[in-house]
Formats: structure tokens, C-alpha cells, sequence
């Protein structure tokens, strides 16, 4: 078979990349390794990340905050297996709706591992061990990323897990060992905190979220500390060992001793990484770098010209919709059109609770670029909303130009900061200054009007309600 373009991977990138190109009239043909379409985020990532953090929440709500808003629930209790279950629920209807899309987009789908035979063919291997080969004018490699772990690290896949494994434990943790202080270990670490497990995170750098805002990493710190997590930063795991039914992570501090934790279990939470094992680019003639990342001009090309790839496999945030919008551009820039991304403007979401969300640039990004600008922050405690939902916890912090009042970056802890951030996204796409969103009528009582304080800060100095 031959088509218009070949896509090699269904997560987020590819399957929306597959859908535009379609869309555009081209005739498509994905890949997918495994049994069913979505990739990492809709099978073992965000998606199921998100089910088990909301199912937590719930129960945690009952425990602590039900009482306060007159509701009484003697004894919460909750059964660990039906979470996952729904998870799972969740998960399978996700996937579901990517074949239909397929189907509704006349794209042809292939189970198999892609790999290529030249820079136009590529083999498809099936797990019986058959195969055969479709060619492709132009060819997506969106293959995504996997967990990375340490060179000394044993991931057993029992007790020394890695995300995969955190969203179908049999069990919670009586006391979970997180190595890495990022996205991924917060999040699952929530779940388990909530769930009753001790948690202690260890983290290398000086703070959690080490790549967000300082203020930000210190708030979160403060707030999933409270919640009862434990935080060891500024430790450089050196080992970790299983005995039994025991995990010993061992470490120095930044004081240059060895230090011990020990639980049941230890996430390896320390990033993810480029995934083209088994692609074959030496035969497509493909270059990578010594990591796997694959290099990218500015429309997403590959060094083969009919060859692109988006996603966890080149440079930037890997991040499901970071990837999305990499399939958009690559099928439209195929289809002739001239589509843009703003790198500054994809959003960084951290799904705990409080929620953490940030666009744009942080303040030691303009410090190290010697860009003079202001900052607003107000505080969540302030606002009306906040008090009758009881989620006083964090800020908004809007960063904007000195001189001309643009806004450079936003920041905020709070909650559902994961869908206000967009309001800012969109102001900073049409280059918006502090003054504009200061000026526009925010709703109330709603959490938004902590983005409009914010701005109104950076503007003038004079928030309205703090």
C-alpha cells in the first residue's frame, strides 16, 4: 500500500497529527506497537495519571473537609481495587474514541512495530512474527518517550517502579520512596499520600519542579508538605537496593553524607526519554543524537527531507500537547499551509492540589537575560470564591515588561489554576499588557478574578482586594 503520509506512533501527537492530515485530504496510514491506540498519555499517562487523582481527592475530601461543609460521612472508606478498575474504565473508553476517530477519518491502522527499510518504506512487524511493508511520500516519526532511569538503578517492576507500574499497583503503599521532585513523581506521590501511604520524595536540585518558578516550587512545597509529604532536596540518590519486601534508597545530602530511607516501594521518577528503539533511522538514513532525540529544523524536518517527527522524540517539553500541536503543524505545513507554534506559549501543568500551571517566562529566565520587568502576585486567600470553596492555598503571579507592559509569564498555585492559565495564554498569544487583562470584567465570585488582581499589581501596584 502506498500513502500520502505514514505516521509512526498514536499518542497525542500522532494520532491528532494522522486526523489533520486526513483532514486536509491526504491519504494516511498509522502505526502502533502495541494493542491499542493513544500511546503513553491515554494508556499509561496522563489520562490514567488523572482518574487515580481524582478519585483520591474525592475520598481525601471526605476524611478531611466533608465535616466542615455539614456533610457526614462515619468511617470513609475506600476500596483501592474499584479505583483502579475505574481507571481502567476510564482508559478503555479514552482509546476507544481514538479508533472511532480513525474510523470516521478513513486512516488506516496497522498493529505492529514500525521500523524503517528505507527513507519512503517502512516495515511493519506483527506479534505473530509476520510482516509486511507500506511505502509513505512523506513519513511522522511520533514514537514518544519512556521512563528514564539511573544507570545503578534496578527497575524490578515489583517494588523499584516506574510510572507504568504506579498506576496498577495492587496495593497502596505502606511508605512510597519518589526519586525526583518533577511532574510525575508529585502527582503519583499525591495519590498515595492520599491514600494513606507515607511519602518521602528525594529530589537532586534545590527545590521540587526545579525547571518552574522559585516561588511556585517554594509554594507547592509548602502546601503538599502540609498534606503530610516528606521532601528531601538537595540528595543525590546513590543506590538503591531491594531486600525482600524492602526498597533502601541510599543518598548524600549537600552536605556530603550518606543518608537511608527505606519503604515498600520506590518510584523512579526521574524523566523520560527520547523512544526509537527498534525504528531503524540508520536505514532512513536518520540522525539522532547519542540519546535518541531526533534533530528538527524549524518545520519540524527531519535531515530527510520527506521525513519529519514531533513529539517526546525531538527537542522541547515532553508534553502531550506540545505534541498535538507538532502533528497539527507538520500536516498542514505538508498540505501546503503555513502554521505556527509559540514554544513560550505551551503551557507547564502540574495536577496535584493545589493545581500548579505557568506559561511563558520565569523570573530568573528574564533575570538571566537582563529583561527589566515587574511582577503581581495575589494571593487565592483573598478572593471570595476561594473562601467558599475552602481552597485558599496559592497565588497568581503575572510578570510583565517594565517598559512596555507586556506580559512575559504567568504563574499560579491554586485551584483549577490548570484551566485559568489558558485565559493567559491566549492574552499572551495577542501580545496583551498587565493593563488589558486588569481592565476586562472577570466574573464573581470566581478563582479567575486572582489572574485579574495579578495583572492589576504588575500595572499599577494596586490591587483591588488585598
Amino acid at each position: 500500500m502506498k500513502y500520502d503520509i505514514v505516521v509512526i506512533g498514536s499518542g497525542p501527537g500522532g494520532y491528532i497529527g494522522a486526523i489533520r492530515a486526513a483532514q486536509l485530504g491526504k491519504k494516511v496510514a498509522i502505526i502502533e506497537k502495541y494493542s491499542t491506540l493513544g500511546g503513553t498519555c491515554l494508556n499509561v499517562g496522563c489520562i490514567p495519571s488523572k482518574a487515580l487523582l481524582d478519585s483520591s481527592h474525592h475520598y481525601y475530601d471526605a476524611v478531611h473537609y466533608f465535616e466542615e461543609h455539614g456533610i457526614s460521612v462515619e468511617n470513609p472508606s475506600f476500596d483501592f481495587g474499584k479505583m483502579v478498575d475505574r481507571k481502567a474504565k476510564v482508559v478503555e473508553q479514552t482509546t476507544g474514541g481514538i479508533n472511532f476517530l480513525m474510523d470516521k477519518n478513513n486512516i488506516d491502522v496497522y498493529e505492529g512495530l514500525g521500523s524503517f527499510e528505507d527513507a519512503t518504506h517502512v516495515k511493519i512487524t506483527k506479534k505473530d512474527g509476520s510482516s509486511e511493508v507500506i511505502e509513505g511520500t512523506n513519513i511522522i516519526i511520533a514514537t514518544g518517550s519512556k521512563p528514564s532511569t539511573l544507570p545503578f538503578i534496578s527497575i524490578d517492576k515489583e517494588r523499584v517502579i516506574t510510572s507504568t507500574e504506579a498506576l496498577t499497583l495492587k496495593e497502596v503503599p505502606k511508605h512510597l520512596l519518589v526519586i525526583g521532585g518533577g511532574v510525575i513523581g508529585l502527582e503519583l506521590g499525591s495519590v498515595y499520600k492520599r491514600l494513606g501511604a507515607e511519602v518521602t520524595v528525594i529530589e537532586y536540585a534545590s527545590s521540587i519542579t526545579p525547571n518552574m518558578d522559585a516561588d511556585v516550587s517554594k509554594e507547592l512545597q509548602k502546601v503538599l508538605k502540609k498534606q503530610g509529604m516528606k521532601f528531601n532536596v538537595s540528595h543525590g540518590v546513590t543506590a538503591v537496593e531491594r531486600k525482600g519486601n524492602e526498597v533502601v534508597v541510599k543518598a548524600k545530602n549537600k552536605k556530603g553524607e550518606e543518608v537511608e530511607f527505606t519503604g515498600d516501594y520506590c518510584l523512579v521518577a526521574v524523566g523520560r526519554r527520547p523512544y526509537t528503539d527498534g525504528l531503524a533511522l540508520d536505514k532512513a538514513g536518520v540522525k539522532a543524537t547519542e540519546r535518541g532525540q531526533i534533530e528538527v529544523n524549524d518545520h519540524l524536518q527531519t535531515n530527510v527531507s520527506n521525513i519529519y517527527a514531533i513529539g517526546d522524540v525531538v527537542r522541547g517539553a515532553m508534553l502531550a500537547h506540545k505534541a498535538e500541536e507538532e502533528g497539527v503543524v507538520v500536516a498542514e505545513y505538508l498540505a501546503g499551509q503555513k502554521p505556527h507554534i509559540d514554544y513560550n506559549l505551551i503551557p507547564g501543568i502540574v495536577y496535584t492540589w493545589p493545581e500548579v500551571a505557568a506559561v511563558g517566562k520565569t523570573e530568573q529566565e528574564l533575570k538571566d537575560a537582563n529583561v527589566e520587568y515587574k511582577a503581581g502576585k495575589f494571593p487565592m486567600r483573598a478572593l471570595g470564591r476561594s473562601r467558599a470553596s475552602g481552597d485558599l492555598d496559592g497565588f497568581v503571579k503575572v510578570l510583565a515588561d517594565k517598559n512596555t507592559d507586556e506580559i512575559l509569564g504567568v504563574h499560579m498555585v491554586g485551584a483549577r489554576v490548570a484551566d485559568l492559565i489558558m485565559e493567559m495564554a491566549v492574552a499572551m498569544e495577542f501580545r496583551a499588557s498587565a493593563e488589558d487583562i486588569a481592565r476586562i470584567c472577570h466574573g464573581h465570585p470566581t478563582y479567575s478574578e486572582a489572574i485579574k488582581e495579578a495583572a492589576k499589581t504588575a500595572w499599577d501596584g494596586m490591587p483591588l482586594n488585598s
